[in-house]
């Protein structure tokens, strides 16, 4: 579910808006576009003996590693997220106010310093195995943690809030509806869940694991921690300890491959269906009593140490202990905070924009779309150097002008400014703001533009209201 068009959406009534707002859609892919354009310019300046390596030895082993990591963190991130948004949104039970929040917690904590917690606790020298060795004999046996399952657990307790937040969303605004229809075709609320709430939920929780898979998909350091080889680390493998820049950039091309291949699969499953619903009263909660009550508790509370809780405790117990911390922790978390703010009210509102123009615009802009949404899936590096690569030339065109227009030498450096932190960052999470947005979007139906349009009220001014 990468793009907000589909079948579902009519196109503008007046050519000339569709073609303006598809000018809109083009001007924000641009920046990826720069990047991807990089990206298959190095297809043509190929490093034969790199490749002729990577293919023979690497290609085959590192797609199917990525592949199953995909598969089990979708599955594994997904179900935690659902079953948390259903529960979260429909029953009431012991810290449930305080769950809503909480579970976002772990979208705080980076997957590789999850990792390294992880492993630092539960690999053999560590304090869980030798604690257990001294009460129950060397001999005990201890699963190995740096294994695929054991990364699959830890990347997917960082990446389920994608699903948990979406998710929760789509049943809070369904509201009673989802239920009520399944009792009145005689289901009960179990098979009301499976049969009628869910498939309703089907966008949100759709792009709530694209997110996950183009997250897995780009991670390279939580995989490093656990010596597991994907695309991303042999992108880097490449680069660094090959040297050859070009051949990073061509796998590269391979993932973004990958990635039109999930894409794909996700639309034919989704085919031509709507998702257009009428506003409803949020479901009033059902009370659990006994053991649910617990049980509800127990399963979010334990999800909330496994993925927040226990790595900053050990992080904050190694700073103690190391004495790491530092004053200057203080001025730099409020820089961070600060970049932090500007470039989220940045890219949700461009991603906000960005959903409206492929609303209103041609089919032309879904390719827009697709191409803006695309970044999320590059390792930070590649995007990096594309990113660099672009405000240089930028750089060096504005430097060449104003030296010829005012006879001086400006010496402009665009590419190192938070410009291109901005520009860096839209790229990477332009498609998280608008998974958000667009399964919002979905819910409101055609009429409603029409109805606005009527009154008046159209373009940017029926946007900001």
């Amino acid at each position: 579910m990468i793009s907000a068009t589909g079948g579902r959406f009519r196109t503008g009534s007046a050519s000339s808006s569709s073609r303006y707002w598809t000018v809109i859609a083009f001007l924000i892919a641009l920046p990826v576009m720069g990047s991807l354009l990089m990206i298959v310019l190095s297809l043509f300046y190929p490093d034969a003996e790199v490749m002729q390596h990577l293919l023979r030895f690497v290609l085959l082993r590192i797609t199917w590693n990525t592949l199953l990591l995909v598969v089990g963190v979708s599955l594994l991130a997904g179900a935690i997220g659902v079953v948390l948004g259903w529960i979260t949104a429909m029953y009431e039970f012991p810290g449930r106010r305080f769950f809503n929040w909480a579970l976002l917690l772990p979208m705080a904590v980076p997957g590789y310093v999850m990792a390294f917690v992880v492993v630092g606790l539960f690999e053999y020298a560590g304090p869980i195995q030798s604690l257990l060795r001294e009460w129950f004999g060397p001999e005990i046996w201890f699963p190995h943690v740096q294994s695929r399952l054991g990364l699959v657990v830890v990347m997917s307790l960082a990446l389920y809030p994608y699903v948990y937040l979406l998710a929760r969303n789509a049943f809070l605004t369904q509201g009673r509806r989802a239920l009520e229809v399944g009792q009145s075709l005689g289901l009960t609320r179990r098979e009301g869940f499976f049969r009628v709430a869910l498939p309703m939920a089907r966008p949100w929780i759709a792009g709530g694991l694209m997110l996950v898979i183009m997250e897995t998909l780009a991670d390279f350091g939580t995989v490093s921690v656990f010596n597991y080889d994907t695309f991303t680390t042999a992108i880097y493998h490449s680069w660094f300890s090959l040297y050859s820049i070009n051949s990073a950039l061509q796998l590269a091309f391979f993932l973004l491959l990958l990635v039109f291949l999930v894409i794909a699969f996700e639309r034919k499953l989704r085919g031509r269906t709507a998702y257009h619903s009428r506003m409803s009263p949020v479901a009033a909660r059902r009370r659990l009593t006994g053991s649910p009550k617990w049980l509800a508790s127990a399963f979010a509370g334990l999800v909330l140490i496994a993925g927040f809780g226990l790595p900053c405790l050990q992080l904050l117990i190694w700073a103690v202990q190391y004495g790491q911390l530092d004053s200057r922790f203080l001025s730099t978390g409020l820089r961070t905070l600060m970049l932090a703010t500007t470039a989220a009210v940045f890219i949700t509102a461009l991603a906000l924009v960005l959903v409206y123009a492929l609303r209103n615009a041609g089919s032309n802009a879904r390719i827009a779309g697709r191409i803006a949404t695309l970044g999320y899936a590059l390792p930070g590096t590649v995007l990096a150097v594309g990113i660099y690569t672009q405000m240089a030339g930028v750089n060096g065109f504005l430097n060449d002008l104003l030296q010829s227009l005012t006879d001086t030498s400006p010496r402009l450096f665009l590419q190192g400014t938070v410009l291109s932190m901005l520009l860096a960052y839209l790229i990477r999470f332009l498609a998280v703001a608008f998974q958000s947005v667009d399964a919002a979007m979905q819910r409101l139906t055609m009429g409603i533009d029409e109805s606005a349009r009527s009154l008046g009220i159209g373009g940017w001014s029926l946007l900001a209201r």
